[in-house]
């Protein structure tokens, strides 16, 4: 796929990839949302229909087998996804966080190990950065990796993991040598079957209950030093251009569910009768629906922006990318909070959609760098004269 972007509009087969998500979502993955919900079980239905139709892993070049995706069409994968079922987003968002580490860093021969598996669906690719100590300071990392003759061999325990139990492979980061703090911190890929890996119960969380969320122990775990990303002491500067990238799939994670909360509250003000018209004739809810819908496309262009930045791997993509993931997550929340309003007492039950997104969107201001850090990061950006226009 090209990635010559304009701001002025999509391709036509970005337009096109919309259309047959979208199709895809309405018939196999939105069906299953509620019930996934409620049950706090994996979305196995939109897994099974996301790999078939190749959007599990869209992002993998087609030299390793993928479909090839640039930055923003795999961006408006997620997008739809999350319209229907953010737990499901997760399955593609996950993907692409856990291998571009090796994409961005690894060596040939590691890329040919585990891309072609990923993107023939033969496992899930999860990231193991947050530790029970090492949330916004990612740098903190107590797990470590020693140097055995041919092998590292690694223990820690990894905390917040995506998928953790579903997928088969890892990015796992590891101190190789604890008084260089993150200059000290090394990328690996650790598998499933591997000898000593094992998983914490699954959290029992607000919103996304149908991604799995679990601790990864790892105990004594021999791996090859050919599976290491990079070189020794390179994970933590991988780990942060990793999530350049790929908060902007949160970013539109984010505006996915806000449309999906925007298109449901559409739909029933016109419905819903009150003093004996529909309650979108009155003014007070129609300026609620505007400010939603102006904050939603204000948040998909941003987006798409940084995804652009993320294609093309521009200088003030750190900016853009902290920047989209902080104002559409911000977004979500905001929309998804006016949807259940615009419902009132129904938007408070789970009857209703509604509820279950306004439920799943705080997530996005958490993960992959709290909002708060975000703000850090585009400041810092700012002052450094790093953010401009062009």
């Amino acid at each position: 796929m090209g990635n010559d972007f304009t701001y002025y509009g999509l391709s036509e087969e970005h337009d096109a990839i919309r259309e047959a998500v979208r199709a895809l979502c309405d018939d196999k993955v939105a069906p299953y949302a509620a019930d996934v919900d409620e049950e706090a079980r994996y979305p196995q239905e939109a897994h099974d229909a996301l790999v078939a139709a190749d959007f599990h892993a869209p992002h993998v070049p087609e030299q390793y087998g993928g479909a090839g995706a640039d930055a923003l069409a795999t961006c408006i994968v997620i997008e739809e996804v999350a319209r229907a079922c953010v737990s499901s987003s997760l399955i593609p968002a996950v993907n692409k966080l856990g291998s571009l580490p090796l994409q961005l860093a690894g060596s040939e021969e590691l890329k040919q190990a585990y891309l072609p598996r990923l993107a023939a669906g033969e496992g899930g690719f999860s990231y193991c950065l947050s530790e029970p100590d090492a949330g916004s300071d990612s740098a903190a990392q107590k797990t470590r990796a020693v140097r055995d003759g041919d092998d590292y061999v690694l223990n820690g325990v990894k905390r917040w993991i995506t998928n953790a139990g579903v997928s088969e492979f890892y990015t796992v980061l590891a101190s190789t040598d604890p008084d260089a703090r993150s200059r000290g911190i090394t990328a690996f890929v650790v598998e499933k079957s591997d000898e000593g890996v094992t998983f914490g119960a699954p959290e029992k969380k607000l919103g996304i209950k149908g991604s799995p969320t679990r601790e990864v122990y790892l105990d004594n775990v021999r791996i090859p030093a050919s599976r290491m990303i990079g070189a020794e002491g390179e994970g933590f500067e991988i780990a942060m251009r990793t999530l350049d990238h790929t908060r902007v799939t949160i970013a539109a994670q984010a505006v996915g569910v806000a449309q999906g909360a925007l298109d449901y509250a559409l739909g029933y003000v016109q419905e819903r009768q009150q003093f004996g018209r529909p309650i979108a004739d009155f003014q007070g809810l129609q300026f609620l629906l505007a400010d939603m819908g102006m904050k939603v496309e204000a948040a998909r262009q941003l987006t798409y922006a940084a995804a652009a930045k993320s294609e093309r791997g521009d200088a003030d993509l750190t900016f853009f990318g902290a920047s989209a993931k902080c104002f559409a997550s911000d977004v979500a929340m905001q929309v998804t909070t006016d949807a259940v309003q615009a419902l009132g007492g129904y938007g408070y039950t789970r009857d209703y959609p509604v509820e279950r997104m306004m439920r799943d969107a705080k997530i996005t201001q958490i993960y992959e760098g709290t909002n708060q850090v975000q703000r850090i990061v585009a400041a810092r950006q700012l002052l450094a004269g790093v953010q401009r226009s062009k």
